[in-house]
């Protein structure tokens, strides 16, 4: 069998602050740190061995890797950091407050901008300052694919190509994968895996620093599904 870890990364500083954070590169927080190594600490008592692992283009996640893997003694493993699992983009909310948006647009319609499978949220033109072709991580995408605003049906879609060409084959290779990344692109994975409907993902969560283990049989099915804690 084998075993595939999803991590969302630690505490950001934007989570700290209530903020929609979305594609903007926000660092961890000394939480968030704490939270990375401890689950590198949790990993390690579990025996946990991995043959690659992949992460996103942005800083949380890869300190959030970085830490899991230095405290399992495993740093030196092949490491994928690519645009596909970032976090999923939350549009011209990136940057707000979520209690003052919620005062502003009712905590209903905030709930769904957050939670929903196919709403999207405002989106953010490309020639905002603040849109990722401006980025220069972004540089070798089309611009016409780079997002503006997604949902979680959009980040699941972009999601699938790596799965499918990269993490799935490694694992039917009977290769052990860990993934960290954030809460959507994690959730998008985990809909995709465990055959969650569109109205039930919208209640899973995925906590800060939590290392959540599947293992595989041959076939790719899930035999188990384990959260990793104190």
């Amino acid at each position: 069998m084998s075993k595939l870890v999803l991590i969302r990364h630690g505490q950001s500083q934007w989570n700290l602050a209530n903020k929609f954070t979305g594609w903007v590169d926000v660092d961890l927080s000394d939480k968030g740190v704490e939270e990375a190594k401890e689950a590198g600490k949790l990993v390690e008592k579990a025996g946990l061995k991995f043959d690659y692992a992949f992460t996103s283009v942005l800083t949380r996640a890869i300190k959030t890797l970085h830490y899991v893997l230095e405290e399992s003694d495993q740093l030196w493993i092949p490491e994928t950091k690519t645009w596909r699992l970032n976090e999923r983009h939350y549009g011209r909310l990136q940057g707000l407050n979520k209690k003052e948006t919620a005062e502003k647009y009712g905590d209903e319609q905030v709930h769904i901008w957050r939670r929903s499978y196919d709403t999207l949220p405002p989106l953010l033109s490309a020639d905002d300052e603040g849109s990722a072709v401006n980025d220069r991580r972004y540089a070798d995408l089309d611009p016409n694919i780079v997002p503006g605003g997604e949902n979680l049906k959009v980040t699941l879609e972009r999601v699938m190509p790596l799965w499918e060409d990269e993490i799935a084959p490694k694992l039917l290779d009977g290769k052990n994968v860990i993934i960290a990344a954030h809460g959507n692109s994690l959730r998008a994975l985990s809909k995709y895996i465990e055959r969650i409907s569109d109205d039930d993902i919208m209640d899973l969560e995925m906590k800060t620093g939590e290392p959540v283990v599947y293992d595989f049989n041959d076939k790719l099915e899930v035999q188990s599904k384990t959260k990793l804690d104190k």
